[in-house]
């Protein structure tokens, strides 16, 4: 089901009522999954809910260039995926006065601990990331923590050219950023793309 921005709003403030709730946002590099993340917390407000990114739990480059995996760094197994699943957990369970949550900086390339508080207080999370709806592995732990989960898409040739000035803005040449856009990162694109059809609806940003 696609919706507008004034539908999706409106859905938000509903899960904003009653226990607590976790809404996932999904879709490929560059969609735009932040974004909308942010404008939705921005509308509902601070009291009513918190941004918390699956990016957090990006492994440090040190352990992928340890591992030999740094040129795969945003493929699902360049994640903490476990500790991902274990804050969605206590966040869900709502039983701690505050959750702190890491949070990625783009500039650093890096995740900074405890940068993210959730008070018990706030009725909802929400949580954007490439891979909340994989079914492989200890992904397939997310979905069932989340109490709906929206796919993020704003057409093909829009996401690739924001991916391509993300990559450049990180000090990669155009060919670079070119290769790595239709390379690594489209790799993952495919396979978050096959996910789509689980999502409970569908927001095409601009």
């Amino acid at each position: 089901m696609d919706v507008n921005w004034t539908d999706l709003v409106a859905r938000a403030r509903e899960l904003t009522t009653g226990p607590r709730r976790i809404l996932g946002l999904t879709g490929a590099p560059a969609a735009g999954k932040s974004t909308v993340a942010r404008a939705l917390v921005d509308e509902l407000g601070q009291d009513a809910a918190r941004l918390v990114g699956m990016d957090g739990f990006h492994l440090a480059n040190a352990e992928l260039l340890r591992q030999g995996i740094h040129d795969r760094k945003g493929a699902p197994h360049t994640f903490d995926v476990g500790g991902y699943v274990q804050l969605l957990r206590r966040l869900r369970s709502a039983d701690e006065d505050m959750v702190y949550a890491p949070e990625f900086d783009r500039g650093l390339e890096e995740s900074i601990g405890a940068s993210v508080a959730v008070p018990a207080t706030v009725p909802l999370v929400v949580t954007e990331g490439n891979y909340l709806l994989v079914r492989e592995g200890v992904w397939a732990a997310v979905r069932p923590l989340l109490d709906e989960c929206w796919f993020i898409e704003p057409g093909e040739e829009v996401r690739l050219q924001r991916l391509i000035r993300r990559h450049e803005r990180q000090g990669r040449s155009p060919k670079e950023a070119r290769d790595r856009s239709n390379g690594s990162d489209q790799q993952n694109a495919t396979l978050i793309n096959a996910t789509r059809p689980l999502a409970d609806l569908c927001y095409r940003s601009g």
